[in-house]
């Protein structure tokens, strides 16, 4: 997760993430030697004593500098469209979850058990134990299993809302009346926070997201007491 005076991205839990972090390199890199090259030249034609008055075109210039940017553009933008559209691809997804937004809280079902959902509230400060995070710890955590595919149906009840787990590079808008869906698969284990990424009234700031990513051994005995409980 992030920590104070953080200036990078979070870790990646996620291939996808993966492929942002070094997409998000790769530009940085063609950015700096961009703003390297243009600063010199700046530096060059202050710093100059040769000067000539009659040099009114060039054929060869303009043709570099029409050519050049053409080709950083392409080294940038197929490496994007490939990440877009892998992140919209939902291929065979073993577990389905959806995350319903409200005011201001998130609900989660379970799809593929016949009663599997729950409420997941903001845990208050006065409440916290040792070692939780304030204003990012929930009283229910939504579970899946680790190395799945899963897919998450994503919708408001109530106002605009935006389900975002930075770390596993998901973003997706929450809708009322709209049914968007996105997919994810957690590489590792572990517990993974995000926020309402979509400004949804006095209590924005309140609706964490806590995503924990467990062993399918572990996920099955998590959801048998679940539909125990229920």
């Amino acid at each position: 997760m992030a920590h104070p005076s953080q200036l990078g991205l979070q870790d990646a839990a996620s291939p996808v993430m993966e492929e942002l972090l070094h997409f998000h390199d790769h530009a940085l890199m063609i950015v700096l030697l961009i703003s390297t090259l243009v600063l010199y030249i700046i530096v060059s034609m202050v710093s100059t004593k040769l000067t000539n008055k009659y040099i009114l075109d060039s054929q060869e210039i303009e043709i570099v500098w029409t050519i050049l940017p053409a080709v950083i553009l392409i080294l940038i933008a197929l490496p994007s469209l490939r990440i877009l559209y892998l992140m919209d691809e939902i291929n065979d997804p073993h577990l389905t979850i959806k995350a319903m937004g409200h005011q201001w809280y998130w609900s989660y079902e379970y799809t593929d058990y016949e009663d599997l959902g729950f409420d997941s509230y903001m845990v208050p400060t006065q409440d916290l134990v040792p070692g939780q995070f304030r204003l990012l710890e929930t009283d229910h955590r939504m579970v899946v299993p680790m190395e799945s595919p899963i897919r998450v149906l994503v919708s408001a009840e109530d106002v605009l809302h935006s389900w975002a787990v930075p770390a596993l590079g998901v973003k997706m808008d929450a809708v009322p009346g709209r049914l968007n869906q996105t997919a994810f698969i957690v590489s590792r284990p572990g517990v993974f926070y995000g926020q309402c990424s979509e400004i949804c009234g006095a209590n924005h700031s309140f609706m964490p997201i806590v995503v924990e990513a467990v062993p399918l051994v572990h996920f099955e005995n998590w959801s048998s007491l679940m539909l125990e409980d229920a």
